[in-house]
């Protein structure tokens, strides 16, 4: 029978369709957010989430607010190597 899927293609399937994937990859993001962009910056971020395609990363710290700023394409490469997936497209600092 090869239309058969094994229990962790079949949960990949319905993860792609089922909204419970972003909340995976939010934890995920949340896991990995130290490892991309430093202790330092991990430290000053308030609040990192993902909506739809979009990265939102909340900081009251105007230096670093402008430093993720500049580096919005470098985020955008670096959380979809680590979530090993093209997810994100946009960056928004707040």
């Amino acid at each position: 029978m090869a239309d058969e899927l094994s229990i962790g293609d079949a949960m990949q399937q319905f993860l792609k369709k089922s909204k419970l994937r972003t909340g995976i990859q939010a934890v995920q993001i949340e896991e990995v957010w130290e490892k991309i962009m430093g202790k330092t910056v991990a430290k000053y971020t308030d609040k990192i989430q993902i909506i739809g395609s979009t990265l939102f990363v909340t900081t009251t710290v105007a230096p670093l607010k402008n430093e993720l700023l500049y580096q919005k394409e470098k985020i955008i490469e670096r959380v979809n190597e680590a979530l090993a997936e093209k997810v994100i497209k946009e960056v928004v600092i707040k």
